[in-house]
């Protein structure tokens, strides 16, 4: 029975290892889309502050020529 038991141990080891690899691959393609949106989300605020900095610009020539 020695060989069923260790064949049985190995099994369960591969199992154990796959799962943590399952986990691991999981977490960083969670961690990789955190990442993208939270670039998607400066790029999105750096958009709207460069909109508002020209639209106070354009406002601003505007008093000035009028």
């Amino acid at each position: 029975m020695g060989f069923l038991d260790d064949a049985k141990d190995a099994a369960e080891a591969t199992g154990k290892k796959v799962g943590d690899w399952v986990d691991d691959t999981k977490e960083r393609v969670e961690d990789k889309v955190d990442e993208l949106r939270a670039d998607a989300d400066v790029k999105r605020a750096e958009a709207e502050r460069d909109s508002v900095h020209a639209r106070n610009e354009y406002k601003e020539k505007l008093r000035e020529d009028g």
